[in-house]
């Protein structure tokens, strides 16, 4: 198992924690990230795109000259796909792109991406995360006390209002519980802040 230090809000140290292999130390599977990824993004798409067929667009119930003798090509309505104001052949309806994928393979890309962000030193572990009240200013003050810029997911065991309402008016900075994270939030974070309470309940789940 992987040692790693761990700290307190403050950013001193506070012990060390035991990471299980199996979870934060496998060698990274990128073609079960990408497909993760994919997954998730189909699956946040709205499918509400939508053009007008032939049946649907208004007017063009008229002939709009005889059929022979003016020398131009046969049209039998002015809402042909080929003019202007016309119908759209083979154009979007609202449908839903969301698709499952194995549980087996969500599990292997979790896994993926925190081990990728525990080799890259990416991932800090704190002893305890939570405020009196919810003040952004205490927010900020833990994370430049931990010295992270940027992006980062910040997840505890359970979700935490005080933390969550300190957190989410910070750009770049994502509170959630540990049972919501996923690969993507996970892969799209600089850095990874995870409580003691947060990384038990992710091996728990893991495991």
């Amino acid at each position: 198992m992987a040692k790693v230090t761990m700290l307190n809000m403050a950013g001193a140290e506070a012990g060390t924690i035991e990471l299980k292999d199996e979870i934060f130390g496998i060698t990274p599977n990128e073609n079960a990230v990408h497909a993760v990824v994919k997954n998730y993004l189909a699956n946040q798409r709205q499918g509400t795109q939508s053009a007008k067929t032939r049946g649907e667009v208004r007017g063009g119930g008229r002939k709009p000259f005889r059929q022979k003798g003016t020398g131009r090509a046969r049209v039998g309505t002015i809402r042909s796909p080929l003019w202007r104001g016309g119908a759209i052949i083979f154009g979007p309806k609202p449908r839903s792109y969301s698709y499952s994928i194995p549980k087996k393979k969500r599990r292997l890309a979790l896994c993926s991406v925190l081990s990728s962000k525990v080799a890259e030193n990416n991932i800090i572990v704190l002893d305890e995360l939570n405020f009196e009240a919810p003040k952004t200013k205490e927010m900020i003050k833990v994370l430049n006390a931990l010295n992270v810029e940027g992006k980062a997911l910040v997840v505890t065991g359970e979700v935490i209002d005080n933390v969550v309402l300190s957190a989410r008016n910070i750009p770049g900075v994502l509170p959630m519980a540990a049972e919501g994270v996923n690969v993507y939030d996970a892969l799209n974070a600089g850095k990874i802040i995870l409580t003691k309470d947060a990384v038990a309940k992710i091996e728990e789940v893991l495991a």
